[in-house]
């Protein structure tokens, strides 16, 4: 074919290249892919109990053309269980359940799962379950007694354990490891089959420390047992024995 030199202007060249490139290309397609399309990544339970577990089901979607293979999932917690479809067929959607076992979580929390896949585009991407885990039973200000002080100081500290149960709770016994010649233990309802207040009080007369364990027992099954945890360090009084 012979070109005219009127044709080989710039312009005309540009075009020409184009034309060609255009041609080569025209007769290759792109291999088939499978193409991640994922509408949630994170869901939020807001508030729950630390008591039961949690459970949500993501879904993904093959916007490609080849099916779309899970080809791994790693959570970043052992309390963290998987279920999953392992391959998507194209135009198709798969389920990726995710489940918390019941006291993983507490107070503020994100559990994170990374999700593998075979789409060429997006080899990898996170779960997220997040949301704020309180206690079935609270105990305030902490599970540890310090009494700390001269023997002649009316040392104390208390406990209040707060039931968020939807049903009476109660504590029904307690027993120690302490002897009665170094604490003096009470407990009381203070609001009625919800809140109880134990009062530790310190009972020996010479200086030295101790240390041991209140055992509670209450009437619910899940938390049936509670442990605080007394620290005694008493100073002598003036002129007494250490």
């Amino acid at each position: 074919m012979r070109i005219s030199r009127q044709f080989l202007k710039p312009m005309n060249i540009i075009v020409l290249v184009a034309a060609i490139s255009a041609a080569c290309t025209a007769g290759v397609a792109a291999a088939p892919a499978p193409k991640v399309s994922l509408p949630q990544n994170t869901h939020d339970f807001g508030l729950v109990s630390e008591d039961v577990k949690l459970s949500h089901t993501f879904v993904v979607h093959n916007a490609g053309d080849a099916p779309l293979a899970i080809e791994y999932i790693d959570p970043d917690c052992a309390c963290t269980a998987v279920d999953y479809d392992k391959q998507i067929p194209p135009g198709a959607q798969g389920k990726i359940t995710l489940t918390i076992d019941a006291f993983s979580v507490l107070r503020q929390f994100a559990k994170r799962t990374k999700v593998y896949t075979n789409d060429p585009e997006r080899r990898e991407f996170d779960l997220i379950m997040k949301g704020e885990a309180r206690p079935i039973i609270e105990i305030k200000p902490s599970h540890i007694v310090r009494l700390k002080g001269a023997a002649t100081d009316d040392l104390k500290g208390q406990v209040r354990f707060i039931s968020n149960l939807t049903v009476p709770w109660q504590i029904v016994e307690f027993r120690t490891s302490l002897p009665p010649t170094d604490v003096e233990i009470s407990l009381k309802p203070e609001v009625p089959n919800k809140v109880y207040v134990l009062e530790v009080r310190n009972k020996r007369q010479q200086g030295g420390r101790y240390a041991g364990v209140i055992e509670l027992f209450t009437t619910s099954a899940a938390r049936s047992r509670l442990i605080v945890r007394v620290f005694g360090d008493i100073q002598p009084s003036a002129g007494g024995s250490p």
